[in-house]
């Protein structure tokens, strides 16, 4: 796979930033300028983080652990919960690789570390993949017909991984 190092995004990485914010409006047509200025907010914040994975110093995964994601706008009951695995995109020449589950584990320790303990998610495409690494369904809802999983992990319990 070559030489991987993962790390949190800093407020001041602006490039990077902008880079994110390209690959999510490429994948989820977010606009650009609002992802910037929402993983600056982030990054710059003491429980909520994203990270970025690179292989052989390029980076090719990212993700984060928000407070707050789009499914609370529109499912106001989960708006309880405040720390959501979110905006997890690995690089689509890197799938199927095992890179996603390297992110979301280093996403979940990080957040061990920070003393959170337990994480939620949504997802109407890799819901396989986090049952996988350990997560539990919590609820099923239908947004504009998507069947979302909405899912939940206990972190203090052992490595998913």
């Amino acid at each position: 796979m070559g030489k991987v190092m993962l790390r949190l995004v800093k407020p001041g990485d602006t490039e990077l930033i902008g880079l994110l914010a390209g690959w999510y409006q490429d994948e989820w047509n977010l606009p650009v300028s609002k992802m910037r200025e929402r993983l600056t907010g982030i990054s710059s914040g003491p429980e909520q983080f994203h990270g970025v994975m690179y292989i052989d110093g390029l980076p090719v995964a990212t993700g984060g652990i928000h407070h707050h994601v789009g499914l609370c706008d529109r499912e106001p009951r989960f708006a309880q919960y405040r720390h959501w695995m979110a905006m997890v995109y690995t690089l689509p020449q890197y799938r199927n690789k095992g890179i996603g589950a390297v992110m979301c584990h280093y996403l979940q320790e990080h957040s061990r570390a920070k003393g959170i303990g337990s994480l939620y998610l949504f997802t109407d495409t890799a819901e396989r993949l986090y049952h996988r690494l350990g997560w539990s369904l919590m609820e099923r809802v239908d947004i504009a017909g998507r069947n979302i999983a909405v899912m939940h992990m206990h972190i203090n319990a052992a490595s998913c991984l």
